[in-house]
């Protein structure tokens, strides 16, 4: 295995990690976890959660800090995230009307989880 590839390795289970850990905090508030990493035709979505009658969509990132994880958020994955959470609601009884809500989770190497709730509005 190439020191690249060990690092990559690392990266994608660190992240499979930062996302359990938010999935589990909401759940502890309450929320319902309806998919993990759902793909759509528009893009990937990290999680998706309801409380009550409102979809949460999810984008997580892990880094060494806060600051190092939102710098990671860059306006084409926003534009990206917007149109795979109109693809999702699509399939919601309420199609578009869904009252929606992006969160971003920022999770730090010492697994501390700031969430930015509707950081894309």
């Amino acid at each position: 295995m190439t020191a690249k590839h060990s690092i990559g390795l690392r990266s994608y289970h660190s992240g499979l990690a930062a996302e359990a850990q938010v999935a589990q905090l909401y759940e502890r508030r309450g929320n319902i976890l309806i998919a993990q990493r759902w793909r759509g035709t528009s893009g990937e979505i990290d999680l998706i959660l309801r409380d009550g009658a409102q979809v949460i969509f999810v984008e997580v990132k892990h880094s060494r800090t806060h600051a190092q994880a939102a710098e990671h958020l860059s306006a084409r994955q926003i534009a990206r995230l917007y149109a795979a959470a109109a693809e999702y609601v699509e399939n919601e009884p309420l199609g578009q009307l869904t009252e929606v809500r992006l969160d971003a989770a920022l999770v730090d190497g010492a697994g501390q989880i700031e969430i930015l709730q509707n950081f894309a509005a």
